[in-house]
């Protein structure tokens, strides 16, 4: 019997070619490519001839209200609504991670620019400011000093956005030029990298450099929890390595993973559609 995957994708990056061609690697699989910039939904009169969808969206609302809109009527999504929802919010990753113990940096929350002030005093600098939402490391200051608190934070204010009307702040971990991006499929943690840099910011979009980092008892743990926090599927998690064990910096839903197939020399993709095609005859 054909499977019916479809395709939720804006531009199609090397991630999305390594999937799709994995994909046409296997029998009785039909690709129905969903691209969001086209997609449009008749609330209650429409449906879509899919088992699955595979969301690769770069757009974080409009894969968000996508995936709620497939679940609507019946769809399996990767990952699902609740998981998109969480990951692409940090105050929710971090309540998420908080209320399922898994170790993270000290974090607080402020709503105006003399709240966040005076949490930022009592943490102690240095700290990192971050938006609510965003992605690839943007957007996010290390905060120094009391006079660099005061300008950052009136910046935000003036922006006036609904990404700077909330004060999200991470106590700084001192990283020592590197932390740790390890990917979960399901209920494994099949893969992690190393990112180093001598910037403080070590995304490989923001020019880290990957190498190879050992998937130890663990990592593999603090991976599965975090993983489990946020509701499971396909994610990445990164992490930063202290004197008392990993912390859980972030959890990705839309992951890349061009730089690390050769890195960890394991085969993402194929792990990727292994996990999708069994949650597609799960459906069946």
């Amino acid at each position: 019997m054909t499977i019916k995957i479809g395709f939720l994708h804006s531009v199609i990056r090397v991630e999305e070619k390594l999937l799709l061609d994995e994909l046409r690697k296997r029998k009785d699989v039909e690709i129905v490519m969903l691209d969001d910039r086209k997609l449009a939904f008749n609330l209650g009169k429409n449906g879509f001839d899919v088992d699955v969808i595979i969301e690769r969206s770069i757009n974080h609302s409009r894969a968000l209200h996508a995936l709620r809109l497939f679940e609507s009527i019946g769809i399996k999504c990767i990952n699902r609504y609740a998981v998109a929802n969480i990951c692409g919010d940090k105050l929710l990753t971090s309540t998420a991670l908080m209320e399922h113990k898994v170790p993270q940096p000290e974090v607080r929350v402020a709503f105006t620019e003399e709240s966040a002030l005076q949490q930022i005093e009592e943490m102690g600098y240095p700290v990192v400011l971050k938006p609510a939402t965003g992605s690839w490391g943007r957007l996010i200051s290390k905060v120094n000093d009391r006079e660099s608190a005061e300008s950052l934070l009136e910046h935000k204010r003036i922006l006036g956005s609904y990404h700077h009307s909330i004060f999200y702040i991470q106590k700084y971990v001192e990283k020592k030029g590197r932390d740790i991006r390890s990917f979960v499929v399901g209920d494994k943690c099949i893969a992690a990298i190393y990112r180093t840099s001598e910037h403080w910011i070590t995304n490989t979009a923001r020019g880290g450099k990957a190498t190879n980092c050992p998937v130890t008892p663990e990592l593999a743990q603090i991976s599965l929890a975090a993983a489990k926090a946020v509701g499971g599927g396909i994610v990445a998690i990164d992490l930063f390595e202290t004197d008392k064990g990993l912390l859980v910096n972030e959890v990705n839903y839309t992951m890349e993973f061009r730089n690390s197939i050769d890195t960890t020399g394991v085969n993402i993709p194929e792990k990727i559609v292994d996990y999708v095609l069994k949650v597609a005859g799960e459906k069946k």
